[in-house]
């Protein structure tokens, strides 16, 4: 691997519809502010730092997860950590990058 590709973002098209095929949940892990300027249909709408504390409430959707926030960063720590909980979840990055396989 060279070092350009260290910094190249996966490109999760092919994960992301697998999932939402699959009946994934989208679970968008923004701020109720950048919640409110926009967010995909049907996404459910949990806070990166309320996470902890809903992990049975996620368990009990019994579907798979797509975590998304605005850029990657917060969706990435709340898969990392619901991995771990258990949770069969993929980052998929900005909410638009899931909202693009809705429409």
């Amino acid at each position: 691997m060279g070092l350009f590709n260290l910094f190249r973002k996966k490109d999760m098209t092919n994960e992301i519809q697998t999932y939402l095929d699959n009946g994934a949940i989208i679970l968008d892990v923004r701020t109720l502010d950048e919640w409110n300027e926009g967010h995909s249909q049907g996404a459910k709408h949990i806070v990166l730092t309320t996470i902890s504390a809903r992990v049975a409430e996620i368990k009990a959707w019994k579907k798979p997860v797509i975590a998304v926030c605005r850029s990657g960063a917060r969706s990435g720590q709340a898969t990392d950590f619901l991995h771990a909980q258990g949770v069969d979840i993929i980052n998929g990055g900005p909410w638009q990058n899931v909202d693009k396989h809705l429409k």
